[in-house]
């Protein structure tokens, strides 16, 4: 137990860590955009790399390496890759109705929380 998490606490580190990176390099290549290009991108590429990760592992017998990779780097990297991962599986699992209630729901109910978590916190500490 302890092996694993310290896996994911390592994994997470390094994919915070490149997600940061990513969002430093492109504001460096384009400049201010006005557009989250950071965050798409890591989602995008978090989510592809999620994709082959999950076949690769499975195929050569490596799903021991998943709390490192998948839930600690890609996880760290962006949370939008296990979104898309748990969407596919549904979709995959012919629950078409669970998988479009989950995407709706995460995205509407996670603005909701951070819209209701600002509200909170600038009434309390405002």
């Amino acid at each position: 137990m302890m092996t694993s998490l310290f896996s994911v606490a390592l994994g997470g580190a390094i994919g915070a860590s490149l997600r940061y990176g990513v969002g430093v390099w492109l504001l460096r290549a384009f400049g201010p955009t006005g557009f989250p290009l950071g965050v798409i991108s890591v989602n995008i590429i978090g989510s592809f790399l999620m994709g082959v990760l999950v076949v690769l592992a499975a195929q050569k017998g490596l799903t021991h390496l998943n709390p490192f990779l998948a839930v600690g780097v890609l996880g760290g990297f962006t949370t939008f890759s296990s979104f898309s991962l748990e969407t596919v599986n549904l979709i995959e699992k012919g629950q078409f109705g669970m998988a479009g209630a989950y995407v709706v729901l995460s995205v509407v109910l996670s603005i909701a929380g951070l819209l209701l978590g600002l509200w909170c916190a600038r009434g309390v500490w405002a």
